[in-house]
């Protein structure tokens, strides 16, 4: 018997995360063409739910579904939006999901994982949600092992992904785990995706803006000097010169600096240089080695550790996710 997995749309359900199961496993097939998985959709109601765009869906199911399933996903929704105030953990949800049966596999999508963590099955468990909502959900949720940087999380029978497409990433992987690459990478190939992507979500991450506070002449903050810094990053930029630049000493310099930035030098440097070195190998046919020059960081192998080591991405991998076709 095919495995079951019950997919729970909420009011408000993100039609793209909420087909994602179903596009993922249900392409899902064995040697014989059996499909591998049943994947159904149900609501706390039974009853149709309006999605984040501008249609409605009606489904085949109640709560009752998830008495059975094998695998339970909770996709985002703008129920489980954590920009609204008191992310809704209703009591028809919690009532819904306290009829799952111990041991069924549980899964999250984007931010459906504000749910489980406000169910209180995340705590002690690592997990992950959208970047975008990650400080937010440490705050809140702060008993959760929140890792903020991987596209998802596997704990056994309690497993996460990022935000978006990060579904996807996570569906492939379960079934990978259930049946072996060999079928995930058929599944892959038949919805024209990767069967698995290089780093985690910092690299789709929006870079800090680079001159942000402080005043806007020598002598009178670090503003001017992060500028001027931004024109010569290929070229050393040591402490001292960038402290005689602003006409004050090094101690001096490096805390107004931290003041205004929150950062050291060094560390806002190198953000900027990692920056810089993301925009050239997007934008540029520069060889790895000549966009290391230019961001500052010398050496391609400097540049493959800065990058590795910040984006857990290598720089050609970052090129052919991000590089804009001419």
């Amino acid at each position: 018997m095919a495995h079951l997995v019950a997919v729970l749309a909420l009011e408000g359900a993100i039609a793209f995360e909420l087909g994602i199961p179903a596009r993922i496993f249900g392409n899902a097939k064995d040697d014989a063409g059996r499909p591998l998985y049943q994947v159904a959709t149900c609501t706390l109601d039974g009853g149709p739910v309006a999605t984040s765009a501008d249609f409605r869906i009606a489904v085949d199911h109640g709560p009752e579904l998830l008495e059975r399933a094998d695998t339970v996903v909770l996709p985002a929704s703008h129920d489980s939006d954590p920009d609204l105030a008191d992310a809704p953990f209703t009591p028809e949800l919690a009532a819904a999901l306290r009829r799952i049966r111990p041991g069924t596999r549980l899964m999250s999508i984007c931010t459906g994982s504000f749910l489980l963590a406000a169910a209180g099955l995340l705590d002690g468990r690592p997990a992950t949600t959208h970047w975008r909502y990650t400080e937010l959900f440490a705050r809140t949720f702060p008993k959760v092992l929140l890792d903020p940087d991987v596209l998802y999380t596997d704990d056994g029978d309690i497993l996460t992904s990022g935000g978006v497409a990060a579904g996807v990433d996570l569906c492939l992987h379960v079934v990978r785990r259930d049946h072996g690459s060999a079928v995930a990478n058929a599944v892959a190939r038949n919805c024209l995706v990767p069967p698995w992507r290089d780093g985690g979500q910092k690299q789709y991450v929006e870079a800090p803006s680079p001159v942000t506070s402080g005043g806007t002449g020598t002598g009178t903050g670090t503003a001017a000097v992060r500028a001027w810094a931004l024109e010569y990053l290929e070229e050393p930029l040591p402490l001292r010169r960038l402290a005689d630049r602003a006409g004050m000493s090094v101690r001096t310099f490096t805390r107004r600096f931290r003041e205004e930035t929150g950062a050291s030098p060094g560390q806002w440097i190198t953000t900027q240089r990692t920056e810089r070195a993301r925009q050239l190998l997007e934008r540029t046919d520069l060889t790895i080695d000549q966009v290391a020059r230019r961001s500052g960081f010398g050496t391609g192998t400097s540049l493959r550790l800065q990058l590795r080591g910040r984006l857990d991405v290598a720089p050609s991998a970052y090129r052919r996710t991000f590089r804009t076709p001419a």
